[in-house]
């Protein structure tokens, strides 16, 4: 790997971490390209490039990420946008939708047990939202399937958010 491709990972890492740290807070990609040293368009092409996504889908990704904690916790769906930045509750509800594959208030309501008794850092990877997964499979029920048909992770994460009663 040549000094200069090191050089733009380090500076797109430096990138998203500010996404990481200040997902709350607004951002866009000229603020992030900024963080980065790059232009806005040729960060947007090397974002892409290493992390298979848009900065601006990767925010959101994190945002809905940490919206469904608090969700879990309890908290409002209202509360939980304002919470991780979105300022549009219909845009929120939209993009929490499609990663997670049920409205915020459905995924709310829904029993996390299974969840909640995972430690934290394996509940973080395993709930993620990924739209279509790193290889787009998921199974019947629009779970991401990380290991393949029959993942034993993956029907305890759907055990955990089975909505009561239903």
């Amino acid at each position: 790997m040549e000094a200069y491709e090191l050089w733009t990972l380090a500076q797109l890492r430096r990138a998203r971490d500010l996404i990481d740290r200040d997902y709350a807070h607004p951002l866009d990609v000229p603020t992030m390209a900024r963080r980065a040293l790059m232009s806005p368009a040729h960060f947007s092409r090397q974002f892409k490039a290493a992390y298979g996504e848009t900065p601006y889908s990767y925010l959101m990704t994190r945002r809905v990420e940490r919206a469904m904690a608090l969700l879990r916790g309890g908290m409002s769906v209202t509360d939980a946008c304002m919470a991780v930045g979105c300022t549009s509750l219909g845009s929120f509800s939209s993009r929490f939708t499609q990663l997670v594959g049920l409205p915020p208030s459905t995924y709310r309501a829904a029993e996390h047990t299974a969840v909640g008794a995972m430690p934290p850092c394996v509940a973080q990877v395993r709930t993620r939202p990924v739209r279509g997964g790193a290889d787009g499979r998921r199974d019947s029920a629009g779970w991401r399937d990380t290991a393949g048909k029959g993942d034993a992770d993956s029907s305890r994460i759907r055990e955990a958010v089975t909505v009561t009663g239903a």
